[in-house]
């Protein structure tokens, strides 16, 4: 299988569209891989579907270390958060984008919704409705590039000011809520396979129901150990 790097992902841009995911452990990140997901982001996601948390903000570096360590261990492509490392923010945080690419730490940029802020959004809010803030949207777009980030996430912005960004940068934008122009898509793993039940947000699409699934196994588990087929006798 093709091993994708932060090269080979850069030089997608224009040639193929990439469908990448997120993942928090070896299981799913070795599928995932084996399936052909060319990138794998360790999110701070996992702190709402996997942890429990309300929000993303109490997720800890501990956790985060954690999660990439296991993703790392089972798939080859390429990881955000092993490969690279993914950044929040525009213009303000340039300065620590060229550092660390200076360092030889690939970045990958996040601009548009950044979950870290949501307190000062007010909530999970599309972000450049106004002329005035895709504007903002874009400088900042601009910004990450120029300060080395090889990617850049455009999250919760409209179609437009996402196809805008996309046809501005020389390097690849990976939307979630940002529409079909992007050159890479972004799924949480836990939307995706319909793992979820709780609030799903409008972009989604379910490629399977594995909540049913798993709920019905626990189910028939339970129901086999209680009448006694299972264990079956040894023999």
């Amino acid at each position: 299988m093709k091993k994708w790097t932060v090269a080979t992902f850069r030089a997608a841009k224009g040639v193929r569209k990439l469908g990448c995911c997120t993942a928090y452990d070896a299981c799913f990140a070795r599928l995932a891989d084996e399936a052909g997901v060319p990138c794998i982001l360790v999110g701070d996601s996992m702190g709402m579907v996997s942890l429990g948390y309300a929000t993303t903000l109490p997720v800890s570096m501990q956790e985060t270390l954690s999660a990439t360590a296991a993703v790392a261990r089972a798939a080859n492509c390429l990881k955000a958060g092993a490969d690279g490392v993914k950044l929040e923010g525009g213009a303000r945080v340039c300065g620590l984008i060229r550092r660390m690419t200076e360092a030889g730490i690939p970045v990958l940029a996040h601009v548009g919704m950044t979950p870290q802020s949501v307190n000062a959004y007010g909530g999970f809010k599309t972000q450049g409705k106004t002329r005035e803030a895709a504007l903002q949207v874009l400088e900042n777009a601009k910004a990450v590039e120029a300060a080395g980030a090889f990617a850049v996430t455009l999250e919760c912005v409209p179609d437009e000011l996402a196809a805008e960004i996309t046809a501005a940068l020389k390097i690849p934008t990976v939307g979630i809520g940002a529409g079909p122009v992007c050159d890479a898509q972004w799924l949480v793993m836990h939307d995706l396979l319909g793992l979820n039940e709780g609030h799903v947000p409008s972009f989604v699409k379910r490629y399977a129901n594995l909540a049913a699934d798993a709920k019905k196994a626990f189910a028939q588990y339970v129901d086999e150990v209680a009448s006694g087929t299972f264990p079956p006798p040894r023999r």
